[in-house]
């Protein structure tokens, strides 16, 4: 079983940076691929950016891609995500996923694990 907890989100003017971060309770925290997964209100949610077991191989959503940056420090058994230019339309509920995997690879198919998620409201 893993728990996942964000933090980190709030309300910032567009332009603006804000730093998710995604604390994980998993006894091997490297066997774990994650990824930031957010979801707008009235809007499916949209996968955005995915690290692998080691942080070597990353994703990233057209949609964020250049202004977003995914990292991971196993030792700390925490996920980040870094989040610059903000715009209006990156306004959503922000959340953390997690699957174990035998592979250092972005994993990009369902996820078991979830956190309860952060808001992020970008104003214009």
């Amino acid at each position: 079983q893993v728990q996942l907890v964000e933090s980190g989100g709030g309300l910032v003017q567009a332009g603006g940076s804000l730093r998710l971060s995604c604390a994980a309770s998993a006894r091997a925290f490297n066997n774990y691929a994650v990824a930031w997964v957010r979801q707008a209100p009235g809007k499916e949610r949209e996968f955005v950016a995915a690290i692998s077991n080691s942080g070597g191989s990353t994703y990233y959503a057209d949609s964020v891609k250049g202004r977003f940056t995914i990292s991971r420090d196993n030792a700390k058994k925490t996920v980040y995500l870094q989040m610059n230019s903000l715009k209006p339309e990156d306004t959503a509920v922000y959340y953390c996923a997690a699957e174990y995997s035998h592979y250092d690879y972005v994993h990009k198919g369902l996820y078991d694990y979830w956190g309860q998620g952060t808001q992020v409201t970008v104003s214009s």
